[in-house]
């Protein structure tokens, strides 16, 4: 697979088949993973993987959180800026219409909406998350290659038949996760990446997310 073709075809796997993927493949994949590039070689990132029982740890952990809080915990990186503005508010809201046409569940039936958002929380039945980690005192462009180094992972897990999804969501837990992970005084987990194969039969894998037009997001100048 050429990477034209993946970046193509990656979408947000949000359905995956119950198989397992080897650890020795979960390696070889993070291994090549680590030529994903960053500002001065600086690597801001770092990866936990879970899977099995960790994952289901992971589970149920959240699960009280979100009962007591449906909004999640406090945080100073929130996902989306407060009142997002347009056309990316317009952008975010389609999406999501688009999910929910995808899946059969009306704007009307709050319950099914919010029953379907919760499987977030339960990496859509994927047999794998990893979780990205970055120190809180990196910078903007630290975020920013972090953010290379996850398309990294995603376009190699296609290459490898494999399924993604990024889950900015798990943000909402990030104080429940340094504790659950043990993580530093100074780090903190940036998002989750549901990992599995895809459930290609499911309906929700056919929301192939709109982009804007070339001449809305890009100039050329001197041609």
């Amino acid at each position: 697979m050429d990477v034209s073709k993946a970046v193509d075809q990656r979408i947000s796997t949000r359905a995956f088949l119950p198989d397992a993927l080897p650890e020795s493949e979960i390696r070889d994949w993070l291994e090549q993973a680590r030529r994903a590039p960053s500002g001065g070689n600086t690597q801001p990132w770092r990866t936990i993987i879970v899977s099995g029982a960790a994952k289901d740890a992971v589970i149920g952990m959240a699960a009280p959180v979100l009962a007591a809080n449906p909004k999640g915990q406090p945080t100073d990186r929130p996902i989306y800026p407060k009142d997002l503005w347009e056309p990316h508010e317009s952008r975010r809201r389609k999406v999501g219409e688009m999910m929910y046409e995808a899946l059969g569940i009306p704007r009307e039936d709050r319950a099914a909406r919010v029953g379907w958002f919760a499987n977030n929380f339960r990496f859509f039945g994927a047999p794998v998350a990893a979780f990205i980690i970055i120190d809180e005192r990196m910078g903007h462009g630290q975020w920013g290659h972090t953010g290379m180094y996850l398309q990294t992972l995603a376009l190699l897990a296609e290459e490898r038949g494999w399924g993604t999804c990024m889950q900015e969501c798990w943000g909402m837990l990030r104080p429940a996760l340094k504790e659950h992970f043990k993580l530093s005084d100074t780090e903190m987990v940036w998002c989750a990446m549901a990992v599995g194969k895809p459930d290609k039969e499911h309906p929700v894998n056919t929301l192939r997310a709109e982009r804007a037009p070339l001449d809305e997001i890009a100039e050329l100048h001197g041609f």
